[in-house]
């Protein structure tokens, strides 16, 4: 099994008072950044940097950032400048890009360009993650969220074909307008870099990763919900006529792990409870606006009804899934018995959660990958997501 160390960045310096939901409903698009003090921030960014690296140096199979915009919830919102600054300084791991914002993006022939030079800064070791982004996004762009998935499906259909075609040539699309396409460079990778896509049970991503042969990943969701996504990639790759490969199948979820379970949940409590009530708190009307999922997407979320997280406790989180706390024989055998359930070849964690200090992420960084990822490996890691599809030159 393959274990990708994810990094949100957050910025944890939040207001004494953020508790007050009234004043503060979420840490994104309405949140000022008058709250933001550039002297920390560039302090984190070179902190979590470090984090990242480390995580390269322990031996993680792959080292994960993502994009979002105007919010302390997540300070990249520019995944391919983190990704550039990872990759001479990371050896062993493959950076992972997850992902892209298309639908926001206004040229996606730049993304196009961007991730071919980041293959070849990285010798081959990206992996390409395409998103639609979150709804408060599409509001912080002008874009509007009923135009996300045909934006999002046009995008990446340019991108793959300037990756895999000589050019010149020209494109007209209902987006996307480009009287010459002709990509300087290249990507390293043949056909072009692997491909990843986060997904949230809609049956149209399911469907369409199941047809392309992607990486499918999970995001915050229980796990009777995401055994329905994964249930449901599978059974759409099987009316396609193929059985996805384990390794292209992801969950993503926080994990915090200390000497024994006491201690864990007395020292973790703090940061996990912090990620989901202060980092996650966004209202639903900004997450997923009018236009924004389709009917059928829609439908899927009003069937699989779960209990919010707003004010849950680290306990509650743990026991839906939300969450793996422990010592090190409870997350093992929790991963064990998630993999079995699940049938997942990769998993993503954050073990830098929500507002832990620096030597906190280390020692839990350090701790899964000494006492967590050996008794998964049967043989030599390989980097992460690499498909036969997609091979390094």
């Amino acid at each position: 099994m393959k274990f990708n160390f994810f990094h949100l960045m957050p910025y944890p310096y939040l207001p004494a008072d953020f508790d007050d939901v009234e004043k503060y409903p979420s840490p994104s698009l309405t949140f000022s950044n008058g709250h933001f003090d550039p002297v920390l921030g560039m302090r984190l960014y070179h902190r979590y940097l470090d984090e990242l690296e480390y995580a390269d140096q322990l031996g993680y199979d792959g080292v994960v950032v993502n994009e979002h915009h105007q919010s302390a919830y997540g300070l990249m919102p520019s995944p391919n400048i983190m990704a550039a600054a990872l990759a001479r300084r990371t050896s062993r791991s493959t950076i992972m890009v997850v992902g892209n914002a298309l639908p926001i993006r206004g040229n996606p022939l730049r993304v196009a360009e961007e991730i071919a030079m980041l293959d070849h800064l990285t010798n081959g070791r990206l992996v390409s993650g395409f998103v639609r982004g979150i709804g408060w996004e599409h509001f912080a762009h002008s874009v509007s969220p009923a135009e996300s998935r045909s934006r999002f499906n046009e995008a990446h259909d340019l991108i793959k074909k300037a990756w895999t075609t000589e050019g010149p040539f020209s494109w007209y699309g209902e987006h996307y307008e480009y009287r010459y396409v002709n990509l300087w460079p290249r990507p390293l990778q043949r056909p072009h870099p692997h491909i990843a896509v986060p997904g949230a049970g809609s049956p149209e991503t399911m469907r369409w990763v199941a047809e392309n042969r992607y990486l499918y990943i999970s995001v915050y969701a229980p796990t009777n919900v995401v055994a329905t996504w994964f249930d449901g990639y599978r059974r759409a790759a099987a009316d396609l006529g193929h059985e996805p490969d384990p390794d292209n199948i992801c969950l993503a979820t926080p994990v915090f792990i200390a000497e024994s379970d006491a201690a864990a949940y007395r020292e973790g409590r703090r940061h996990v409870e912090w990620l989901f009530r202060r980092g996650l708190r966004h209202q639903s009307h900004v997450v997923s606006p009018p236009g924004y999922l389709s009917v059928n997407g829609l439908r899927g979320m009003l069937r699989t009804p779960t209990r919010s997280y707003a004010d849950a406790t680290v306990e509650e989180l743990v026991e839906d899934g939300y969450a793996i706390v422990g010592g090190p024989d409870t997350v093992r055998n929790r991963i064990a018995e998630l993999r079995d359930r699940l049938g997942f070849g990769q998993m993503m964690v954050m073990l830098a959660i929500g507002d832990m200090p620096a030597e906190m992420t280390r020692r839990n960084t350090r701790l899964f990958a000494e006492e967590v990822m050996p008794h998964f490996r049967s043989s030599p890691a390989e980097p992460a997501g690499v498909s036969p599809g997609a091979t390094r030159v």
